[in-house]
């Protein structure tokens, strides 16, 4: 069984994904971190040098590679990884997908302190961080919601965990592939 969590920049994907990957005992991957200990670069290294289209293609490659060399897995896909190319698709037809949904001011909150290891944010204030969360995620959202599941990500403990494991294990009752 496959399954990718997908959510905005900041929701937790790597958390739960650790977590939920223990829960089904499945092998857990980070999509960032196998792209950075692969090329040896890090993330804003690869924005700086190639910009954000050279990123993405570098991350569709990976999402590929990861993809066909592991059968089943849960993956933490980047905020933008659903957005770019045909990803969502593919991701959809490979396995299955959670959309770890959460609002804006919690979000806003959890990257204001990590805003150096996040290009797309690095040199936004604070102040006008909110609004630019609010607009990024407004223009990703229909993306995202072509998951197969949409989780609440906010306040994440073991009655949530359990639900979000019982909707997995239902869906790929119903056949879904994955």
């Amino acid at each position: 069984m496959r399954i990718y969590l997908v959510g905005y920049m900041g929701v937790g994907k790597t958390t739960v994904g650790k977590k939920l990957a223990r829960m089904l005992d499945l092998p857990f991957y980070d999509l960032d971190a196998v792209i950075t200990e692969s090329v040896e670069r890090t993330i804003p290294e690869i924005f700086e040098a190639e910009g954000e289209s050279g990123f993405r293609g570098v991350e569709r490659s990976y999402l590929h590679k990861i993809t066909d060399t592991h059968p089943s897995m849960v993956l933490s896909t980047g905020g933008g990884t659903p957005c770019f190319y045909d990803n969502m698709q593919f991701m959809n037809e490979q396995g299955i997908t959670i959309y770890l949904q959460m609002d804006v001011a919690s979000l806003s909150h959890r990257l204001i302190n990590s805003k150096a290891n996040r290009p797309l944010i690095a040199n936004i204030t604070a102040e006008g961080l909110q609004a630019y969360v609010k607009r990024h995620l407004d223009e990703r959202k229909d993306y995202y919601e072509d998951a197969h599941i949409t989780f609440p990500a906010l306040g994440m403990g073991p009655a949530k965990y359990d639900r979000l494991v019982q909707e997995v294990r239902a869906l790929r009752a119903d056949g879904l592939n994955g």
